[in-house]
């Protein structure tokens, strides 16, 4: 080229980068405008004249300490976390090359949280920096083990990414409840921090977390030429002289990294790291110049403060600044977020061919000896565990006390132990069927090894029904409860249906737009309790970590009748499930109407689902494990699959419950945390077997 030349081209160049640089002036001049309205809210007096003297030089002092030790902080902090998860979630999904890829789906946020919250409960105290590296420890643990996790999955790499990540996140929050509940003084607060919070005192951790920040974004701009060539393929980008793997090593860590930085400042503000990349990219369509990366990186990361700073406006404005101290903003970015997800999932489409069959996924079918002596060991199983139940506790029985209480004469203590326990003994396998049969129905008309009904948005709209319902009328009797749990349930998949719907039911759009919906539903049920009780830890962990704690008789009948009314139904589709867990078209040509009996069979499990968070609150991975078991054990056939994943389900959520009343007498542990701890190594072990053999 010419030496003539080269100013033309810059002068060809500039007018496309005035657009551009239009863009970022006015997202740069909404933050300030945003940050200013920001700085007229809070508890105090102080308004928009006062800060208006204030730059004047005619306020009184009294507005400046509050200034500097209240909202100035809280600012600080919002902007600073708001640039950090902007910024690491452009850089993960540059990364993974998937636009739902984010420090929440890959659960960097939990594995940071849980870090931290480990530190606290065993009375560690450290400085901010080294907080920021615990965090970072966590960070780096989990996303490794979700990105390991999620290889290899083909067309199906999204779903695979979001169900491992949900996975993760799920184990990593059940461990947080479990250390919360055991060290509830030396956790105090964590709960709510747990969904973000900027109430902050001061500027020191903003201080000191802003040059790590400020050093990562620093470093992810010198390797964004390098991420830009990614784009056009590894093999490509090799050949241009790119060191893959070195690029993708120093834009994972500078992400975790900023991840951290926010966690420690802020707890883990759920869903920015999705929502500003992709507000970023979609600007970025309409001015093709940002999708740079050295424009986007930046045009991220204020996007995300954006999100912060205007998330957190709305809270104070639509419930006031006194709730907003309590209402951790990261409820009101989850809510943001998943609606982004929703959204986004709406495109996604299944793997086709490469996604086998649920109904495939087992051993080969038994002969109808082995199939009755698996039923007869796991119901002997089943009633060896219902009778420990009854033994097991604070208090240890005998089995002649049982013999004794149902001849009646046991004395008024131990009759009052006997009466007390055999509700909660009962609690744990009607719930322990009614969620596995929901999964086994789930995973075979989905087609989905990994879906189960929490994914689906059941769990979360019968939970916010039955949290709703006892928060604001506590003297509800257990069908009025059980009632509102089952419309919630019923609603939010009907939503998440209805969403997924487009021209026809896709399984892998249906999968995650329902984890979508269950986390605005979790997000909806964190801001009831904190809204109502904020200080009442233990009744937001009764719900959402599943426990029988206090259940009664009464309470236990319209789980009976969901029970005796659906899995008769269930039980006489078995054939049709076995149809439509193979394809679409094979039940269509046998005469089965495909969308209808998808549609009552779903329905079916939702309202198990709904019968048994109602009952025993939210229970995971029941209704994922207990399907699997059984098709290992028995074969693919539902006419066997049906009746020994229920007993797996019964076995299962027994034996936690027992574990949790008993391991640290007379201090007790949900149920829902011990099932969530033996269902984790499940679920990794199952997709790292589903990883090898698609790779």
């Amino acid at each position: 080229m010419s030496p003539p030349a080269r100013p033309e081209a810059r002068a060809r160049r500039a007018p496309r980068l005035l657009p551009a640089a239009a863009v970022l002036a006015g997202t740069v001049g909404a933050l300030v405008v945003l940050a200013a309205l920001h700085l007229t809210q809070g508890t105090s007096e102080v308004d928009a004249g006062d800060l208006l003297r204030l730059v004047a030089g005619t306020a009184d002092e009294g507005v400046l300490n509050v200034l500097e030790g209240s909202r100035l902080p809280r600012l600080a902090g919002a902007v600073l976390v708001g640039i950090a998860l902007g910024a690491s979630g452009v850089l993960l999904q540059s990364v993974a090359r998937n636009p739902l890829a984010s420090p929440d789906t890959l659960a960097v946020n939990a594995g940071a949280y849980l870090a931290v919250t480990a530190v606290a409960a065993f009375g560690i105290t450290l400085p901010l920096l080294s907080g920021v590296g615990v965090a970072f420890t966590g960070a780096l643990l989990t996303a490794g083990l979700v990105l390991a996790l999620s290889a290899g999955g083909g067309e199906s790499a999204t779903t695979r990414l979001i169900l491992a990540g949900s996975a993760a996140a799920m184990a990593g929050n059940s461990l947080v409840s479990l250390l919360i509940l055991l060290f509830q003084e030396e956790t105090t607060g964590l709960f709510a921090w747990g969904s973000g919070s900027l109430n902050l005192a001061g500027f020191d951790s903003t201080g000191q977390a802003a040059p790590l920040v400020l050093l990562a974004i620093a470093v992810a701009m010198l390797a964004a030429p390098r991420l830009d060539l990614l784009r056009l393929g590894d093999d490509t980008a090799a050949s241009l002289g790119v060191h893959v793997r070195r690029t993708r090593t120093v834009a994972v860590v500078c992400s975790l990294l900023l991840a951290s930085c926010a966690v420690t400042v802020a707890g883990p503000i759920g869903f920015v790291g999705l929502a500003a990349p992709v507000i970023a990219r979609q600007v970025a369509r309409r001015f093709p110049v940002l999708l740079a990366h050295r424009a986007l990186i930046p045009f991220s990361a204020l996007c995300g403060a954006l999100v912060i700073v205007g998330a957190d406006l709305a809270v104070r404005a639509i419930l006031g600044a006194d709730k907003s101290i309590e209402i951790p903003v990261g409820v009101t970015t989850t809510i943001l977020g998943a609606g982004v997800m929703v959204w986004l999932a709406r495109s996604v489409t299944s793997a086709g061919s490469e996604d086998r069959p649920a109904i495939l996924h087992g051993a080969a079918n038994r002969s109808r000896l082995a199939f009755l002596a698996v039923v007869g060991g796991l119901a002997a199983a089943s009633v060896g565990a219902l009778f420990a139940g009854m033994l097991s506790g604070d208090t240890m029985l005998l089995g002649g006390d049982l013999v004794n209480w149902v001849a009646g004469r046991t004395g008024a203590s131990y009759t009052w132990i006997i009466e007390q326990r055999y509700p909660r003994v009962l609690a744990a396998v009607l719930a322990g069927a009614a969620l596995a049969c929901a999964g086994t129905v789930t995973q075979g008309i989905l087609r989905n090894p990994l879906a189960e009904p929490g994914l689906l948005g059941v769990t979360a709209g019968a939970g916010i029904g039955a949290v709703a319902l006892i928060t604001w009328a506590p003297s509800a009797g257990p069908w009025a409860v059980t009632g509102v749990a089952a419309a919630g349930g019923l609603g939010a998949f009907a939503l998440v249906y209805a969403t997924a719907w487009r021209g026809g039911l896709d399984t892998s759009r249906l999968v995650l737009i329902g984890i979508g919906v269950w986390s605005l539903g979790m997000a909806a049920i964190t801001l009831l309790i904190l809204a109502s009780d904020p200080w009442n830890t233990p009744k937001a962990m009764t719900w959402l970590s599943g426990t029988t704690y206090g259940r009664t008789a009464d309470r236990l009948i319209p789980l009976v009748a969901a029970l005796v009314v659906v899995l008769p139904l269930i039980i006489a589709h078995r054939k049709e499930i076995d149809l439509l867990s193979l394809d679409d078209d094979t039940p269509r040509t046998l005469g089965v109407r495909l969308e209808r009996t998808r549609l009552l069979l779903l329905c079916a499990a939702a309202v198990l689902t709904a019968a048994a968070v109602a009952v025993v609150g939210v229970i995971g991975f029941v209704g994922l494990v207990a399907p699997h078991l059984a098709r290992g054990l028995v074969g693919s056939r539902h006419a066997r699959v049906l009746p020994v994943s229920v007993l797996l389900g019964v076995l299962l959520v027994s034996l936690s419950d027992t574990l949790g009343r008993t391991v640290i007498a007379p201090a007790q542990l949900p149920a829902g945390l011990v099932c969530a701890l033996i269902g984790t190594p499940y679920f990794v072990w199952l997709l790292w077997r589903t990883r090898t053999r698609t790779a």
